[in-house]
């Protein structure tokens, strides 16, 4: 039944700054280590005579305690008891013993255990064994079981030293009711303290013990009001939101100017989910990846210049922002580099400075991997038809596998000589037959 009592107050808890003082009365035991005992031990059977524990079964142990603050308090006890005489020889003595200690709530350190209440404690007190007397240290531990809010049954047990003419040591142990006192409350509102909000001021009881004022006039009581000097709503705790977007002041990183929450109260007129006061562009849409900008479309083909690999010509986005066939212009491009292609004199292998143009070439084509191309290789008529013939499929075939060598699609790039029979200009002058020595890029059906 007992244990069933102590349980039921399970959300009692040791003294505190609300019941500062502790008052406990109750009967200890004493077992004093002499020349006897070392056989044995401290601890034997419960007599009043010989070397055993030594109890007063009545009013024996008084005690009267302070709390400080942060689960520390003080005690100061005082006992008596009827003990065996710690030197010589002959009957039990009397002993009394008066001790300041500290006291150490362990709740206070690992957190509230409800009704079980243990401590810690050390101090110094003065001792009077029989016509003897000497300073004490002391040390030991115990709890208090709550059985009400203010009412418990305390258990010590404590190690002493005693510095008598002769030096002794004992365990002493003690079991009492204890009871905290405090003023339950301070402001006399009727609102116990631990439930007062406002534990120093007089209020009312509908109103957690707080007074019924209204300091900014809100319309949220001082009491619950998280900013009471400034006019607030009652739906932010009393706290402003200036420009009415539902963001409170406190939140709101744009207090004056609306705007939507998830933007922490800041504007954004082009709607684009970055704030105007982080957004490079507030007046046109963009990503946030962009600070707020649209990205930048030169040829307005739809694919951003960031991955479009044709910047200033229109293409699909499936073609990476190239067009899947070259225009004119290109193609003339083309040709105009084809045709400064320099060979050996009667053979196929390239001038060193043929190679800076045949690679521009490839950055050309690169930019349409659909399309298909065929290089053409000319001459002018200086030679026999069959010389000529060979001479301009060796050149073509020369230009095609150097395109091939850096990455042009061989599948996609054909060659063909026409020897002598399509001249573009006259083959009476040295520039007309200059003009027809030639190597052109065309696109194949």
């Amino acid at each position: 039944m007992a244990l069933l009592l102590i349980a039921s107050f399970s959300n009692a808890s040791a003294q505190d700054k609300e019941n500062p003082w502790m008052l406990t009365f109750g009967t200890n035991a004493i077992d004093i280590s002499t020349a006897s005992d070392a056989t044995s031990g401290y601890f034997g059977s419960y007599k009043f005579d010989g070397n055993d524990v030594n109890v007063i079964p009545w009013l024996s142990r008084v005690s009267v305690g302070r709390y400080i603050g942060k689960g520390f308090g003080l005690e100061l006890a005082g006992a008596m008891n009827k003990v065996d005489r710690p030197w010589g020889a002959g009957s039990d003595v009397t002993f009394f013993g008066l001790d300041l200690n500290v006291k150490y709530d362990l709740n206070n350190a690992f957190g509230q255990t409800g009704w079980f209440d243990p401590f810690v404690y050390a101090g110094l007190g003065e001792n009077w064994v029989g016509s003897q007397n000497g300073l004490g240290l002391n040390l030991g531990a115990g709890f208090n079981a709550w059985i009400s809010d203010n009412v418990g049954i305390n258990f010590t047990s404590g190690y002493k030293k005693v510095n008598t003419p002769v030096d002794f040591k004992m365990f002493q142990h003690s079991i009492g009711l204890t009871w905290k006192l405090g003023n339950k409350d301070r402001d006399g509102d009727g609102v116990e303290n631990k439930e007062d909000k406002c534990p120093d001021v007089t209020g009312l009881a509908e109103l957690n013990g707080c007074p019924d004022t209204d300091i900014d006039k809100d319309g949220v009581m001082d009491c619950c009001d998280k900013c009471p000097e400034v006019p607030g709503l009652a739906e932010f705790g009393g706290c402003p939101d200036t420009d009415g977007d539902g963001t409170p002041d406190a939140k709101d990183k744009c207090p004056e100017v609306a705007g939507p929450k998830l933007l922490h109260g800041c504007p954004d007129k082009d709607g684009d989910g970055t704030a105007d006061k982080d957004d490079a562009c507030p007046d046109v849409f963009g990503p946030k990846t962009n600070a707020g900008c649209p990205f930048k479309d030169t040829d307005s083909d739809g694919v951003i210049d960031l991955i479009d690999k044709c910047v200033e010509v229109p293409g699909p986005a499936s073609n990476d922002g190239c067009p899947v066939d070259p225009t004119n212009e290109v193609m003339d491009e083309l040709n105009r580099y084809g045709k400064t292609i320099l060979f050996d004199t009667a053979k196929a292998t390239f001038k060193g400075e043929a190679i800076n143009t045949l690679d521009t070439m490839v950055s050309i084509l690169l930019r349409y991997p659909e399309t298909n191309f065929v290089v053409e290789g000319h001459t002018d008529n200086v030679g026999t038809d069959r010389s000529n013939q060979l001479l301009s499929e060796r050149r073509a075939s020369a230009v095609r596998d150097h395109l091939v060598s850096k990455g042009v699609n061989p599948d996609r790039l054909k060659y063909v000589g026409y020897g002598e029979s399509r001249p573009i200009d006259s083959n009476d002058t040295v520039s007309g037959r200059a003009n027809n020595r030639r190597t052109e890029v065309n696109i194949s059906n």
